[in-house]
This record gives structure tokens, sequence and C-alpha cells, in this order.
């Protein structure tokens, strides 16, 4: 069975595309931990990020590194944090978290931001690409 992300890559589920190659894809977290919270993928649905040959691998966090100006740009913040957890959706993917401290890393919380927001602000940051 297809993963969530599969399915949006396919354009199944809706999203707040910022970013797209042939090879990638980076979108909003529909359910963000900080305002700006980006998801950025492979479109080869593998499981494990460890899984991914180290060509996939290295080009997957050179197109994570693209965004982060933009991101900067866009959503003040100390730093744009790099988080790779793997267990919340079986397919392989880098959360990028603008961070002003350790407590906007806390997976456990998330924020309310409602669709038009989300829409809003994918299109400031695609703007600032």
């Amino acid at each position: 069975m297809a993963s969530i992300f599969s399915k949006i890559v396919n354009g199944e589920i809706p999203s707040h595309k910022i970013a797209e190659t042939e090879d990638f894809l980076a979108f909003l977290d529909a359910f963000p931990i900080t305002k700006g919270h980006v998801l950025v993928i492979p479109k080869t649905e593998i499981d494990y990020i460890f899984d991914l040959d180290e060509e996939l691998y290295a080009k997957l966090f050179l197109f994570a590194k693209s965004i982060v100006p933009a991101l900067q740009k866009t959503v003040p913040c100390l730093r744009i944090g790099v988080s790779v957890i793997g267990l919340e959706v079986p397919h392989a993917h880098i959360h990028l978290l603008p961070l002003n401290s350790m407590s906007d890393a806390d997976f456990s919380k998330k924020i309310k931001i409602s669709q038009e927001e989300l829409a809003q602000l994918a299109e400031e940051i695609r703007g600032n690409l």
C-alpha cells in the first residue's frame, strides 16, 4: 500500500508544495510543530532513510538545503533545524524546522494553522526561492 507521501506525490492527496524536481518534493507539513515546518521527500517510496543509495541520499539533503534560504527569509528564526525520525510515515523524509529555541523541536506539540494560512505561507516561501 502506498504511503501518504506517495499519495501526495501522485496527486491523490493535496499538499502545499514548496519545491519539486523529478526526484524530490518539498511541502508544508499538514500538522506542523512550528510555522514553516517543511517535509522533504524522495519521490521514490523507500521506508528508511539509510536504505537510500548514497547518490539519492546526498541529493535529498542537497535539495533540502536549497530550500533553507527561502524558508529563513519567509519565517524569521534563529536557525532552520533538521530532523530525521522516520517512525511516523514509512517513507524517507527530512523535517526542516524554523527554530528559535530547543522547545520548538518538540514533536509532541502541534501548532494550529488553517489551510488558508498554509497556502499563503507556501506561496511566500516559493516566492523567496
